[in-house]
C-alpha cells in the first residue's frame, strides 16, 4: 500500500474521541499539504479546527478569535492549524479564505507566524485590495528582522500596488472576454494554443475511467449508483471550430499513461513534432520534463523525454514554445546556471530536429524569481513572457521584451486590464500581429484558471499639416505620436495627412516639423482621450520663418516711459514661450525698438530694457537664459516714417516703429 493512503488509513482508524479526532485530521491535512494537495490539505484543517469543510465562500466563523484565546491549554495547536489553513487557502489561490484567516494569524505573538502579516498584503493585494495590502507590508517591513529576501518581497509588492492603482485609474484599450462553452470546463483550463486552424489546451478536468461504477449514499441516505472517476488529472485536449462558439467539441490529445499528466503542447512549423510538458502525479516531488512526439496531427507516437540539452535530472524543465520558423525551442527551467527560481532558457533547433545545448536568456528577462510561459513572434522580434519577479498588478503578469537571441530590450508590464490581481500567463496569438488571441488567467476564479479571448483596442488619430500663412497642405513634414509605450513617425505627402492607429489612451503627444517652420506639439491626456473612439483630423499648421529675418510680436505694449510690461504683453509672450518648448534647440535674438522721440541714448537705454524685460519673463517661464540674446535698438531701425512728408508727426508710424522682434540665429 502506498505510503499516502497507509498513513491516511491509519489516521481515519484511531480512536473517535475529540481530542484524538482533532490530532487526525491535523496530520491527514500535513500529509495532503506535503503532498501539495492543498485544497484536501485545507478542508481537513478545517475538520480540526471543528468548523464547516464548506469551502465555497468560506468565512471564519463568529466568534472564533475569542474561542481561540479562551482555549489556552490549546493554543498552540489551534495557531497551527489556523496558519496552515490560510497556507493552504492562499496556495489552491482561495485568496478570499486565506485573507480572512491571516487576518487571524497575523496577530499571533509566537515570531514563527511573522509571515502571516507578509501573506496577509499578499491575499489582500490579489483581492484588488492594494492600498490596504501597501498597509500590510509596510508593518512587515517594520516587524520582520529575518536576513532573507522577503524584506525586498515586500518592498517589491509596495511599489506593484502602486503600479496596480496607477492601471486601474487609467485602464489601456483591451477588450477581454471569456470562453463560456466546453473549454472552460471543470478543473483548470489553460495553455491555449492555436495551430494549423486547431485550438490546443490543456486541462485538469475528471476523467471518467470507462463504465465503472460504485455504490454512494447521498445527503438523505439513499442509495445511488453513479460512474467512477479517477482525480483531476492534466491533460492535452483539443477543440473543433471556433473556440469563442457558445459550444464546441472537445478532444482528447494521446492515449492516458498510467501515473503520467501533461501540459503546454508546442508544435514545430509543419505541425508533425509536439513537445510538451509532462510529470507523475505521485510521490512528494513532482519532476517536470520536456517531452516529444511524433504523428500526423490526429495520431500520435508515445512521448519521449528530450535528453540533457533540455531536461537535467533532479530539476525541472517546462512550458515549451517553438518560434513560428522553427529556429528555437523556448522553455522555463530551474536547472543549474540560472538566475532565479524559474528562469526562460532556449535551444536552437536544427534542421534534423536535434538541439543545441540550452542557453539561458539573461538577466534582462530573467529575474530572482519565475519567468513562465514564454512566446517570440519571429516576424516582430517581440517576446511575451509571464513573470512574478518585477514590479506588476500581482501575481504571474505579462511582459514585453524586443530582441533577436542576442540582446533584449527592458520588459515592459502590459498594464491592466492584460495583466490582472491574479496569475495570468500562456499566450496564443490568434493573427500575425498579435492584436488578438487567448490567454489564462484566474482572475475570474476563486482558485483555477481559465481561458479567455483578448483584443486590442485602437485609437485612430489623424489630421492635416498645413502652413499658417497659406493654409495649404505641407508635404515632406515629419509627424510624430508618442504614446506611453512608443514613438511612431510619418512623412506626409502633397495632401499634407498624417494617421496612427494606437493601442493606447494615457497620454499622446503629436508633433509636427519641417525645414524652416517652428515645430508646434499637440498634447492630449487620458481624461481627454478617454472620451473619444476616433480623434479625428486634429489640424496642425506651421509658422514658417528665415533665419535671422525679424518677426514682429504684435500688441507688446509698454506705458510710456516705462519699459515694464503689463497683462496684455505677457499674453503675447506666452505664445513665443511655446515656440521655444516645442523647439528646444531654437536659439533667438529678442530685440525693442522705438520711435524718434526723446534722444538717441536715452532710447537706446530705454529699448534695451524693453527688450530684457521680455527675456526675463520667458526665463521665469523656465527657457535657458543661454538660447536668447537681447538687443536695444532705439529709433536705429525704424519700419515706417515718423514723421509725414509735410513734416507733420505721424502717429500711425511712430506705433509700428515702437515694436518688440525677434528673429532665429540657430535651428
Amino acid at each position: 500500500m502506498k505510503p499516502l493512503r497507509l498513513l491516511l488509513l491509519i489516521c481515519l482508524l484511531s480512536t473517535g474521541a475529540k481530542a484524538q479526532y482533532v490530532a487526525n485530521n491535523k496530520r491527514i491535512a500535513d500529509v495532503y499539504f506535503q503532498n501539495k494537495d492543498y485544497y484536501a490539505a485545507a478542508e481537513y484543517y478545517k475538520k480540526a479546527l471543528n468548523i464547516s469543510t464548506d469551502s465555497i465562500g468560506f468565512v471564519v466563523p463568529y466568534a472564533f478569535e475569542a474561542k481561540v484565546k479562551n482555549e489556552s491549554p490549546k493554543r498552540p495547536e489551534y495557531e497551527y492549524c489556523v496558519f496552515q489553513l490560510a497556507s493552504s487557502l492562499r496556495l489552491y489561490k482561495d485568496f478570499r479564505g486565506a485573507e480572512a484567516w491571516y487576518a487571524i494569524a497575523r496577530n499571533f505573538s509566537n515570531p514563527k507566524y511573522v509571515l502571516s502579516i507578509f501573506y496577509f498584503g499578499e491575499s489582500q493585494r490579489s483581492n484588488q485590495k492594494f492600498n490596504d495590502a501597501i498597509i500590510s507590508f509596510k508593518e512587515f517591513l517594520t516587524k520582520y528582522k529575518a536576513n532573507d529576501d522577503y524584506a525586498e518581497k515586500a518592498k517589491l509588492e509596495i511599489a506593484s500596488c502602486n503600479f496596480a492603482l496607477y492601471e486601474m485609474r487609467y485602464p489601456r484599450l483591451y477588450k477581454f472576454s471569456k470562453l463560456l462553452n466546453q473549454i472552460n470546463d471543470q478543473g483548470s483550463n489553460y495553455t491555449p494554443l492555436l495551430m494549423n486552424n486547431n485550438f490546443y489546451f490543456t486541462s485538469s478536468r475528471p476523467v471518467v475511467v470507462g463504465t465503472k461504477t460504485k455504490t454512494i449514499r447521498d445527503s438523505k441516505m439513499k442509495t445511488k449508483v453513479v460512474k467512477a472517476e479517477n482525480p483531476f488529472i492534466n491533460a492535452i485536449y483539443s477543440a473543433s471550430g471556433n473556440p469563442q462558439r457558445t459550444s464546441t467539441t472537445v478532444q482528447k490529445i494521446g492515449a492516458p499513461e498510467k501515473g503520467k499528466e501533461f501540459a503546454a503542447p508546442a508544435f514545430s512549423p509543419n505541425g508533425r513534432v509536439m513537445y510538451m510538458t509532462s510529470w507523475s502525479g505521485a510521490g512528494n516531488r513532482k519532476i517536470y520534463q520536456v517531452n516529444v512526439s511524433k504523428g500526423t496531427g490526429q495520431v500520435w507516437a508515445a512521448p519521449k523525454v528530450l535528453g540533457t540539452e533540455v531536461n537535467v535530472e533532479g530539476f525541472n524543465s517546462m512550458q515549451p514554445f517553438v518560434t513560428k520558423d522553427g529556429k528555437y525551442l523556448i522553455f522555463s527551467s530551474d536547472r543549474p546556471g540560472g538566475l532565479g527560481k524559474y528562469d526562460l532558457w532556449y535551444c536552437k533547433l536544427r534542421s534534423d530536429g536535434t538541439l543545441s545545448e540550452a542557453s539561458n536568456m539573461g538577466n534582462t528577462i530573467n529575474s530572482k524569481e519565475n519567468e513562465e510561459a514564454p512566446y517570440y513572434n519571429a516576424r516582430t522580434k517581440k517576446l511575451l513572457f509571464s513573470s512574478n519577479g518585477r514590479v506588476g498588478m500581482g501575481g504571474l503578469d505579462f511582459y514585453e521584451s524586443s530582441g533577436d537571441f542576442g540582446a533584449w530590450s527592458e520588459p515592459r508590464n502590459l498594464g491592466f486590464p492584460f495583466n490582472s490581481s491574479k496569475d495570468d500567463a500562456y499566450f496564443t496569438p490568434a493573427d500575425s500581429e498579435d492584436s488578438e488571441g487567448y490567454i489564462s488567467s484566474d482572475r475570474e476564479s476563486v482558485c483555477c484558471l481559465e481561458i479567455f479571448h483578448v483584443k486590442k483596442d485602437f485609437l485612430t488619430v489623424e489630421g492635416t499639416v498645413l502652413d499658417c500663412k497659406t493654409n495649404l497642405p505641407l508635404d515632406s513634414a515629419v509627424v510624430t505620436l508618442s504614446d506611453s509605450v512608443q514613438i511612431i513617425k510619418v512623412i506626409t505627402q502633397a495632401d499634407g495627412k498624417y494617421r496612427f492607429r494606437v493601442n493606447s489612451n494615457r497620454q499622446i503627444r503629436i508633433k509636427a516639423e519641417k525645414n524652416l517652420y517652428f515645430r508646434k506639439v499637440l498634447s492630449y491626456n487620458y481624461d481627454e482621450l478617454a472620451k473619444l473612439d476616433t480623434l479625428l483630423n486634429p489640424r496642425i499648421c506651421l509658422d514658417g520663418f528665415i533665419i535671422n529675418k525679424p518677426v514682429i510680436l504684435e500688441n507688446i505694449l509698454y506705458d510710456f516711459n516705462s519699459y515694464k510690461l503689463n497683462p496684455a504683453s505677457e499674453v503675447i509672450l506666452d505664445k513665443l514661450y511655446q515656440k521655444l518648448v516645442d523647439n528646444e534647440t531654437l536659439e533667438i535674438e529678442l530685440s525693442a525698438h522705438t520711435d524718434n522721440v526723446g534722444k538717441d541714448a536715452y532710447n537706446l537705454k530705454l529699448s534695451e530694457r524693453r527688450a530684457q524685460s521680455c527675456v526675463d519673463y520667458l526665463v521665469r517661464k523656465g527657457i535657458a537664459a543661454s538660447r536668447i540674446t537681447t538687443k536695444g535698438y532705439g529709433f536705429s531701425k525704424p519700419i515706417a516714417p515718423n514723421q509725414l512728408p509735410s513734416g507733420k508727426d505721424n502717429p500711425q508710424g511712430r506705433q509700428l516703429n515702437r515694436r518688440t522682434e525677434f528673429k532665429v540665429t540657430k535651428q
